[in-house]
This record gives structure tokens, C-alpha cells and sequence, in this order.
């Protein structure tokens, strides 16, 4: 019996040791650690405060090249500005277009509400998609950490 009782705890720690499938596996971009608030009274994100919108944070402490923070109808989502389908260089800080953004290295476009990839990739290999970072918002407040 004492047997069958190891037999069952090594399995169950087995199995509830598995990996974390939503862990991002990109190899192109590293991920920074950082914390940054968004204070949604404050003219540069009072957009923000409308669904639907997104804004550039053009931070060097945030993110790589900065993030992109889109409201989601009263959820908040945020992403790397730089392209996660290549290094870091002088051409991958995406630009921000209604809710899409775009790399002006390939002209990769990726949606904003999800993350995806929405044009056709042309590079060898696997196709990324945006780098996400955590979110947490309270009333006017909202801060984008990693």
C-alpha cells in the first residue's frame, strides 16, 4: 500500500510539473523587466480612455522599443513595439495605425486586439506574435509590468 502511495505522489508531481505552454519562446527579443503606470487623466492617454484606441509609450525604461497599450472595452492590453520576427535593429520600432501596428523593416502588420500576425509573412522559419506584457487597471490607473 505504502508503495502504491509513492507510485501516486511521483506521478501527480510528474504531471503537475509541466511546462508552460504560454511562456513566449521567441528568440529574437529578450524580455525586459520593468513596471510603468499609465494615468488615464493625463493628456497623452486620455485617449486611451476610449474603447477601441491604442497608444505609443515612448519609454526608454518600457519595454525594448517601447509599448503599445490598446483599451479592449475596458480591459487593457499592452505589446512590445518592436517587431518580435527579427532583432532588435534601426528599422524594427513599429509604428502605431489605428489598432494595428507595423514594422517598417518587412512591413509585417500585426492586430492589436490579439496580438497576430495579419500580413503575409515572408521570412524563413516560424512567424512570432507581438510580445505581450502583463496589465492591471483600476479606475484611471493602469500599469503595463513584466
Amino acid at each position: 500500500m505504502r508503495h502504491l502511495f509513492y507510485i501516486l505522489s511521483i506521478l501527480f508531481i510528474v504531471t503537475a510539473c509541466s511546462s508552460d505552454d504560454s511562456s513566449f519562446d521567441n528568440p529574437n527579443l529578450i524580455e525586459p523587466g520593468f513596471s510603468y503606470n499609465i494615468n488615464l487623466n493625463l493628456p497623452q492617454y486620455a485617449n486611451l480612455a476610449t474603447p477601441g484606441t491604442a497608444v505609443y509609450v515612448n519609454n526608454s525604461n518600457v519595454g525594448i522599443r517601447g509599448i503599445f497599450v490598446i483599451n479592449l472595452f475596458g480591459s487593457y492590453r499592452a505589446w512590445e513595439a518592436s517587431c518580435p520576427n527579427h532583432p532588435p535593429n534601426n528599422c524594427s520600432t513599429m509604428t502605431l495605425s489605428g489598432v494595428t501596428c507595423k514594422c517598417s523593416c518587412e512591413d509585417y502588420e500585426y492586430e492589436l486586439a490579439g496580438g497576430s500576425l495579419v500580413s503575409e509573412f515572408s521570412g524563413e522559419g516560424k512567424a512570432y506574435p507581438l510580445q505581450e506584457y502583463s496589465v492591471s487597471a483600476e479606475g484611471s490607473n493602469v500599469r503595463i509590468y513584466n
